[in-house]
């Protein structure tokens, strides 16, 4: 079993003791590994973020919040193939490319048989051209749609106009291949989309942004007939 493999198990097995803790040694035992192999195994799974944690003392162990992650899923050939290329565009451009490639890498590890083997020969048949959008700016605007948070960019429109402007984010738009923050600009004072290529920088104000409806702000825009792609469609709650 190769680590990303193991990592996943070792979820898989937190997951199933769950409320109860369980030992570093029994983990060892469970998996043919030393003890010191799952120390390091239980900090990266801590290190990226799922929700693990020790408890010290006497009947005590490693633990799992249930709630926090998802419980396994099986893909048919035809969905483990749709969600490698979706993915793998995504880890080319996309806003939360770097989650892309872990939600990837956690898939390849949970698959086996044909879904499993579709997935990697698809794979090894699709290639991305380098993102234009800097790193630092797409991770920018994730914490801050995340957040609630406003937005100091440095901005050039079409036309090459630099512009510098407080911005509150209120979701993202994607067409015909390109990525943009839909804000409501405090400098003009009005809803307006920034395309990530073209935001050269961007900051955390430290002030909390207000609401706004996107689909309010994307009114009178060319984006105002905008919609939901359709597999996203099933997460939004019903009024």
């Amino acid at each position: 079993m190769n680590r990303t493999a193991r990592l996943y198990a070792l979820v898989e097995e937190l997951r199933a003791a769950a409320p109860r803790p369980v030992t570093v040694a029994a983990l060892a035992a469970r998996f043919d590994i030393s003890t010191r192999t799952v120390q390091r195994d239980l900090q990266t799974l801590m290190e990226t973020g799922v929700p693990v944690r020790s408890i010290p003392g006497r009947g005590g162990g490693w633990s799992i919040d249930p709630e926090m992650t998802l419980p396994p899923i099986h893909f048919t050939a035809d969905e483990a193939s749709a969600l490698t290329a979706a993915l793998a565009a995504a880890d080319a451009s996309t806003p939360y490319a770097g989650a892309a490639r872990t939600a990837a890498q956690k898939i390849a590890a949970s698959m086996t048989g044909p879904a499993s083997a579709a997935a990697q020969e698809l794979a090894a048949r699709i290639v991305a051209l380098p993102p234009r959008t800097d790193a630092r700016v797409r991770t920018a605007v994730e914490q801050a749609l995340a957040d609630n948070m406003a937005l100091r960019l440095s901005y050039t429109d079409a036309a090459g106009q630099e512009s510098n402007r407080v911005v509150e984010p209120a979701g993202l738009l994607t067409a015909d291949g390109r990525w943009y923050l839909i804000a409501w600009c405090r400098t003009r004072r009005a809803g307006r989309g920034f395309r990530l290529d073209r935001i050269a920088a961007a900051a955390p104000t430290g002030d909390r942004a207000q609401p706004h409806d996107l689909t309010e702000l994307l009114l009178g825009s060319a984006a105002a007939d905008a919609v939901r792609p359709a597999a996203l469609s099933s997460l939004t709650p019903r009024p």
